[in-house]
């Protein structure tokens, strides 16, 4: 919205700050991060009011988790408040792709919050049925599939970029659509899965975000692109104002979610940080390196699929518990030692995945 500031600008004056996209993306960070300390004390009190038991508890999960009863969840709603707002106000609303990630959150946040509502009102760990979430979810990603696939450039159109091998492109046809529906509804169940302990998730949504960031803005430039060797993709830069609110809104959430939580972000954040990452990563064609700068949310999705089909097929378990933060807990690490060490592991996974590109 603050773009249009730039009418006012003769090139040489303060209004033109606002035609540079990395000006607008700290803006979007501060924007994002004062939202969330300013609103975050009262929603928690809200919703520690209104939820009475806070979320419930699995009776089978680990015993160091029942201290945690009462504390209340759906603090997502915090995530994509300040996200969405600091978006709105400083991000080119002319964007394709503005829309495509900005709604993709917002749709699957709903989602989340509605499989949040449900869980506290019951109190049951079950909430929404599973069907119903992932049908919604293809849904969305559907839209936002065929939203991206329109407004990418005519030869990148219904193509798979592959990382490190220049200009090889896999024409997937409209086998694409359903690809890429699969990228962003796995990316949200990956980091809903993730969402387990105090502080664990949202650092490596952050950090993933960072990396995909700074790959949607590269992308989105054509001295990049050319000195990069890789595709250029028009209009991704503005990703890049996304993804610094999403930064501010995640620090500002990671105060009040930091061990002891006093909130949880619950579905409603989880739901929609991962489809905000597999949109991005759809947008920017770089679909496959999310699979490497989010590999901590792809092996925790791993962990579980192994374990229930494992399970089904001999009755034993290969982790004591998923998903696989549980199994360590369970081995006896403390719940700090298992985050920043997962934590670590995000940043060099998004360091692995920055460096595709320029390996090629």
């Amino acid at each position: 919205m603050l773009y249009w500031l730039t009418a006012w600008s003769d090139g040489g004056d303060f209004f033109n700050l606002f035609r540079y996209i990395t000006f607008r993306a700290g803006g979007a960070f501060m924007t994002a991060l004062f939202f969330g300390f300013l609103f975050g004390p009262p929603l928690i009190n809200v919703l520690r009011r209104t939820q009475g038991k806070g979320q419930p508890i699995r009776d089978d999960g680990p015993e160091g988790h029942f201290v945690k009863a009462g504390t209340p969840t759906m603090g997502g709603l915090l995530i994509v408040g300040s996200l969405l707002f600091a978006t709105m106000l400083w991000a080119r609303l002319d964007n394709p792709f503005v829309w495509m990630v900005a709604l993709v959150t917002l749709g699957f946040g709903l989602i989340g919050f509605w499989d949040d509502y449900a869980k506290v009102s019951k109190q049951n760990v079950k909430g929404v049925p599973g069907k119903v979430r992932l049908g919604l979810g293809f849904l969305i990603a559907g839209l936002a599939a065929y939203w991206a696939t329109v407004h990418h450039p005519d030869a990148l159109q219904f193509q798979l970029a592959l990382p490190v091998f220049k200009d090889t492109l896999l024409n997937l046809g409209i086998f694409f659509i359903p690809f890429a529906m699969f990228v962003i509804v796995g990316a949200a169940n990956a980091v809903n899965l993730t969402d387990g302990l105090d502080g664990l998730a949202i650092m490596p949504v952050m950090i993933a975000a960072g990396a995909l960031g700074i790959i949607a803005y590269a992308v989105g430039r054509v001295d990049f692109t050319e000195y990069l060797d890789v595709h250029y993709v028009p209009g991704t830069g503005e990703i890049l104002v996304f993804v610094a609110g999403l930064a501010g809104a995640g620090l500002g959430f990671l105060w009040y979610n930091a061990p002891p939580a006093a909130v949880f972000m619950g579905d409603t954040g989880s739901l929609a940080l991962g489809g905000a990452l597999g949109a991005i990563a759809v947008a920017a064609k770089h679909e496959i390196v999310l699979g490497i700068v989010g590999g901590l949310f792809v092996v925790e999705a791993l962990s579980v699929i192994i374990q229930v089909l494992y399970f089904k097929r001999t009755g034993k378990r290969v982790f004591l518990m998923a998903p696989i933060h549980h199994h360590y807990e369970k081995k006896g690490w403390a719940e700090p030692q298992i985050v920043i060490r997962f934590w670590i592991i995000a940043v060099i996974l998004a360091l692995i995945g920055l460096a595709t590109l320029k390996v090629r």
